[in-house]
């Protein structure tokens, strides 16, 4: 596999003329999109946008100017371009609260719930999944764009590019796969097991306003300023973790697909165009508290795993947040959460440490908490971080 281009370009904020610019140059550096995408062929745009849905001012999901300013781009190609992501549709048109939906009429393009187009089952010959149900619309592209947000994830340490496109399987599955395969590695591959069923052939990453700490869904909010764009989704989260500071392959994503063969994770294989990585990284960027895990994977085996095992991340209710909503209790593959009285509860028994619960609570009601041993990992995480940021 030969060399991998990712175009960094500088975008101070959701202004119009400004994204929009700051787009076109971007997808520009890495070579443009006139060979890849001909008139009149079909482009089906992943968003990235979570369920229950939020404002896009939140930043969970990726911001409709953003959006708008990549369908206007896409139109110009004389494509047939559609949008949409597999949202809950239980309380009402979710891409009309996060701005989405008039986003996309503006651009005059079909903004579908992918429910609505269907699923069809696929081989897959992934790590851990043979077949997988994937989203008609995207089955039927020639060509899939894929526009990630750029944010921290509690489990997979990182959302991007390779993440984004789990979002093309049913909700139903995506739960069912959290309760078959908790953990963060096994979690992740079949993350990549799905991103190698269905891959996009051109990803741009909203890193305008990012998300920190607790993503993705109750994290802050942090200014990085930065549109990402290349042909290869795994170069690019790649090129994205840089930024804040971890070494490419701490992104259990972004190993496994590198390993796979489905892009390129080594930054030696990377050509950088535009903003220099130095001039736009990062410091003191909070990782989630799931970022022990990569202290964990490193640890010698004379270190006692049953000691690190001690310091999982485990969900907590604030129950002075909680407003009863249920989503949380929809959402958990365990079956360990119940509303009591006017509050949620967990059974620690059931729980499976998933942090589904902690993903769909928009109230600050679930928040991620860790033992002392957990308190202690995290520390020697933050020192593993500043090695890495010296060395990469």
């Amino acid at each position: 596999m030969g060399k991998a281009r990712v175009s960094i370009v500088r975008a101070r904020g959701y202004d119009y003329t400004e994204v929009s610019t700051a787009i076109q140059r971007s997808i520009k550096l890495t070579g443009g999109i006139e060979k890849l995408i001909k008139p009149g062929m079909r482009v089906f745009v992943k968003i990235n946008h979570l369920s229950p849905a939020s404002p896009a001012e939140r930043g969970i999901v990726t911001h409709p100017v953003f959006v708008e300013a990549v369908l206007n781009l896409l139109k110009g190609t004389g494509a047939s371009v559609t949008a949409g992501d597999d949202i809950d549709s239980g309380s009402g048109d979710g891409f009309q609260v996060s701005g989405l939906r008039h986003a996309c009429s503006r651009a005059g393009i079909a903004l579908i719930n992918l429910k609505e187009a269907g699923f069809i089952e696929v081989s897959c010959r992934g790590k851990l999944l043979r077949k997988v149900y994937v989203s008609k619309a995207a089955l039927d592209a020639d060509v899939i764009v894929n526009l990630p947000k750029f944010k921290t994830h509690s489990l997979a340490l990182f959302t991007g590019g390779v993440k984004n496109m789990y979002g093309m399987i049913p909700h139903g599955q995506r739960i069912r796969f959290h309760g078959e395969y908790p953990g963060p590695d096994n979690f992740s591959q079949v993350l990549t097991d799905i991103f190698s069923v269905v891959r996009p052939q051109f990803t741009v990453m909203d890193g305008v306003i990012a998300m920190e700490g607790e993503g993705p869904a109750s994290g802050s909010l942090v200014k990085l300023g930065v549109i990402l764009a290349s042909a290869d989704a795994v170069a690019l989260d790649a090129v994205a973790a840089r930024i804040i500071g971890l070494a490419p392959l701490d992104i259990y994503t972004t190993r496994y697909a590198a390993e796979r063969g489905l892009g390129i994770g080594d930054p030696g294989s990377i050509e950088i165009t535009g903003e220099r990585l130095e001039d736009v990284m990062v410091t003191n960027f909070r990782l989630p508290a799931g970022a022990t895990n990569i202290l964990t994977r490193k640890a010698p085996r004379a270190l006692s795993r049953r000691f690190l095992e001690k310091g999982t991340v485990r969900p907590r209710i604030i129950k002075s947040h909680c407003t009863a909503c249920r989503e949380c209790e929809k959402v958990c593959p365990a079956s360990a959460i119940s509303i009591i009285g006017e509050t949620a509860e967990i059974d620690y028994q059931r729980c499976i440490r998933c942090l589904c619960c902690h993903e769909v609570c928009r109230f600050g009601a679930i928040i991620t908490w860790r033992p002392f041993v957990g308190h202690l990992l995290d520390k020697l995480a933050g020192v593993w971080k500043r090695l890495m940021t010296a060395t990469h």
